[in-house]
């Protein structure tokens, strides 16, 4: 009988002991076991992907060290909210002797202001908070709350724990499920235990029969849901990744992470723009008509667009990987810009000067400048410096 409960909520687990996934956090030997072990619980980020568990950890926490629990989510919650419920954590702390466990869900999403008005209260012991959030703390979190805070890294959910989900799950639902509806749904889900448990739900929902198979799943699924957030962690960490790729001649990793990016809907002019900067700054003088290729696949996404500029991409993308690489431009820009921090404007050579006057001809202002033209034209205090170094075999890295 359907109760209106979603399926994710009904079989959260109640016990540590039924807790899938993050042993590292969670083992016997995991930190945030020892850590309510001894009664020294501090303030938590709970950093990891959707569907890893940031939700039923800080319920479980509190369940474990009796403490009374409050669940806000920063995209509805007011600073109103937070001051009324900081002064009833007072009132039970020093009433009941009762401590209190405010979960902030995608705490990432309180500006700065918003996130200032915590530190007193976690300072003097008022609240213990723990925040959840997908994105990286390092960016999103205010320096002062981390320093108070603990934060602990969720890992995504592998294949062995989502099964494990997924069994306990059918068992609720009293369904069975083929193998390859059930392999499909175990990749499908993309180490996100939400995303399996609201699939499967739906799937028994529109199947009266006693086993699921994979159009049932497909069904549920309509679309692969892709973890990739185009301004958050992940965004990053798969561009970090093309780049890599293309820079250690890896045709085949590149234009994976470019499938990545073209299937999550990432911008083809923000891939394209990447490319651009690639061809210069990595394969450079080994291949400089890189820089052509690159930007003409630049000029073929802004006049074509998805989705058939995904194959000039990927033109540009094996092109730029198999290519030569020479970094040496790059890198004489990069030292010749710690001279001028270091030494600021040095006098430039008179002899090299512009003399649009009297006076400054008179003061020497390009005087000489053809006798010296196999002068270095470099500061007197930098006239021996080399900053681009040719290489001899341009095909390393």
């Amino acid at each position: 009988m359907n109760t209106g409960v979603p399926l994710a909520e009904t079989l959260r687990p109640k016990d540590f002991k039924d807790f899938v996934g993050q042993a590292h956090l969670v083992g016997r030997d995991g930190i945030l076991t020892k850590l309510m072990a001894r009664d020294m619980l501090p303030s938590l980020i709970l950093w990891g992907p959707p569907g890893s568990g940031k939700t039923t950890l800080a319920h479980l926490v509190a369940t474990k060290i009796q403490a009374h629990f409050v669940a806000l989510s920063a995209v509805t919650a007011k600073l109103d909210d937070v001051r009324k419920i900081v002064a009833e954590s007072a009132v039970r702390q020093s009433h009941y002797h009762q401590r209190t466990i405010l979960f902030i869900d995608e705490i990432h999403r309180f500006n700065k202001a918003q996130q200032d008005a915590f530190l007193p209260h976690v300072e003097k012991g008022t609240i213990i908070l723990i925040g959840a959030t997908t994105e990286n703390p390092s960016f999103e979190v205010i320096g002062p709350l981390l320093s108070r805070s603990r934060v602990l890294v969720l890992k995504q959910l592998v294949t062995e724990e989502l099964l494990q989900i997924a069994e306990k799950a059918l068992k609720s639902i009293r369904k069975k499920i083929d193998k390859q509806a059930l392999a499909f749904l175990l990749e499908a889900a993309n180490g996100d235990c939400r995303i399996l448990l609201t699939t499967l739900e739906i799937a028994a929902g529109i199947n009266p029969k006693p086993t699921l198979k994979l159009p049932d799943i497909e069904q549920a699924f309509q679309k692969k849901q892709l973890l990739y957030d185009t301004a958050g962690e992940e965004h990053y960490n798969t561009i970090s990744a093309f780049i890599k790729s293309m820079r250690a001649s890896q045709p085949d990793a590149a234009l994976y992470y470019l499938a990545r990016m073209v299937e999550a809907g990432e911008d083809s002019l923000f891939i394209a723009r990447r490319m651009v900067i690639f061809a210069s700054e990595d394969v450079g003088m080994a291949q400089p008509t890189a820089l052509v290729v690159a930007n003409e696949v630049f000029k073929s996404c802004e006049v074509i667009g998805y989705p058939e500029c995904a194959i000039n991409l990927a033109h540009g993308v094996v092109y730029l990987a198999l290519a030569k690489k020479d970094r040496s431009a790059y890198d004489g820009l990069r030292l010749a810009q710690e001279d001028v921090r270091r030494f600021g404007n040095l006098p430039i050579p008179l002899f090299i000067r512009n003399a649009p006057t009297k006076l400054m001809k008179e003061l020497g202002y390009g005087k000489g400048y053809e006798k010296y033209s196999q002068a270095s034209f470099l500061p007197d205090k930098l006239r021996e410096r080399k900053y681009y170094i040719m290489k001899k075999d341009k095909s390393g890295l």
